[in-house]
């Protein structure tokens, strides 16, 4: 089986409100749940065996994320994914596969850039995107709202449940965020890391509160709640630990993504 490197990537920042997406209500008293946090855009590069992959593609300029989506979201000068990899010596030219975790606005920006990348995502996702209910319109960039989602006229890949992509990178459904949201899990030599989108907003969302029988802590940003809670109890059970799980806007990332952490180098 094929060991890949994993190079996580911040794109910009999400000015997100801690109660109504970090935190579910029904654990705010366990919780900091005031105000607003800016949380990071990760994506994650994988090399490996000749192939240069990426997992999602990250968020869209502040004009963009501002007028459509998080007011106060920014994506500074130089942090656009295409930047980012030109930074660590990768031309977009030269990413042969790109792998989503879902199809929101955050994880599929700039896909013009990426002119000779496969493109893989479930089936169920895809088909969601294509026809979201209006109160998704904004997190799908639905031309309803005077705007082209930036997978207009790509071709992908559909995938259909728990399949290998590529060897040594399998995907498994997660719903819950999203109607199709997956889990993509990478082998390194360091083991299988789980890259698992928006299933968990912040580490905080694995922890158990025996105090009210939760076996998790619940986001308070989902499509589907029942979803949101098994796939997060299936994500604790197949990673070897947390620090198997690389989530897309933990805060956490910031500083790992400043350290220059490569995974399985």
């Amino acid at each position: 089986m094929t060991n890949y490197t994993i190079t996580p990537i911040n794109t910009g920042l999400v000015n997100s409100n801690k109660a109504t997406y970090l935190y579910h209500h029904s654990v705010h008293k366990f919780y900091d749940t005031d105000g607003n946090i800016q949380l990071p855009v990760t994506v994650f590069l994988v090399q490996g065996c000749g192939k240069k992959i990426m997992i999602d593609t990250g968020m869209s300029n502040t004009e963009i994320a501002g007028k459509y989506h998080h007011p106060g979201s920014v994506q500074p000068e130089g942090f656009a994914v295409h930047e980012q990899l030109k930074k660590l010596g990768v031309s977009p030219e030269e990413i042969t596969d790109i792998i989503f975790t879902h199809l929101h606005w955050d994880h599929v920006y700039y896909l013009d850039q990426f002119t000779n990348a496969n493109l893989y995502v479930q089936k169920k996702e895809y088909d969601y995107a294509m026809n979201p209910i209006p109160l998704y319109y904004k997190s799908y960039e639905y031309p309803a709202l005077g705007i082209q989602p930036q997978f207009h006229g790509r071709y992908f890949h559909l995938l259909e449940g728990e399949c290998e992509v590529l060897d040594g990178i399998y995907v498994y459904p997660t719903p819950g965020h999203s109607a199709g949201s997956q889990t993509v899990v990478v082998n390194t030599s360091e083991g299988q890391f789980h890259c698992c989108g928006d299933l968990i907003f912040t580490y905080d969302n694995l922890k158990e509160i025996p105090e009210i029988g939760y076996a998790i802590t619940p986001p308070a940003r989902f499509l589907n709640i029942e979803d949101e809670w098994r796939s997060i109890c299936e994500l604790k059970r197949r990673a070897k630990g947390a620090e198997y799980i690389l989530p897309t806007h933990a805060p956490e990332m910031f500083a790992i993504v400043e350290s220059g952490k490569v995974f399985g180098k």
